[in-house]
């Protein structure tokens, strides 16, 4: 679970990403290795389920930049990108890439590098209106 509902109280969102996978055996320490920028690595189906806007908000008080999998669940990809939280599909799991690694992303042509290792691969790249909502900071900024 992203944001486990134990948590929901938590209405101020610049505290929401200290119990960003709280609920997770080996993830609990999450939030405190997050650095501003850095571009989340998960599995297929991510967030399937989840229609909390927390599970999305938790992210982005994080400082995360973008989530990469090789799929999302559909409630959550549409909260992210209203959120201007980049949520981009591709088949990262075939790149050799390790914690750490320093990556780069391009979001509008999909361009995703590997620097550390030199590999890279084709992403998704957005579309003009979620590029339009990502500059915006969101679906309801701007």
């Amino acid at each position: 679970m992203i944001f486990h509902n134990r948590h929901l109280a938590e209405t101020d969102p610049a505290r929401m990403g200290q119990h960003t996978f709280g609920n997770l055996q080996g993830w609990e320490d999450f939030p405190s290795k997050v650095q501003p920028n850095d571009v989340v690595l998960v599995g297929g189906n991510f967030g399937c389920g989840s229609s909390r806007q927390q599970a999305v908000t938790c992210f982005l008080t994080l400082g995360v930049s973008a989530i990469l999998a090789p799929s999302f669940g559909a409630i959550y990809e549409r909260n992210a990108i209203n959120e201007a939280l980049p949520v981009v599909t591709c088949d990262w799991p075939s790149m050799a890439i390790e914690t750490g690694d320093e990556v780069q992303l391009d979001l509008t042509t999909g361009a995703f590098a590997n620097l550390t290792r030199g590999t890279s691969l084709q992403a998704r790249p957005l579309s003009d209106v979620e590029l339009a909502i990502y500059h915006r900071g969101g679906l309801l900024k701007g």
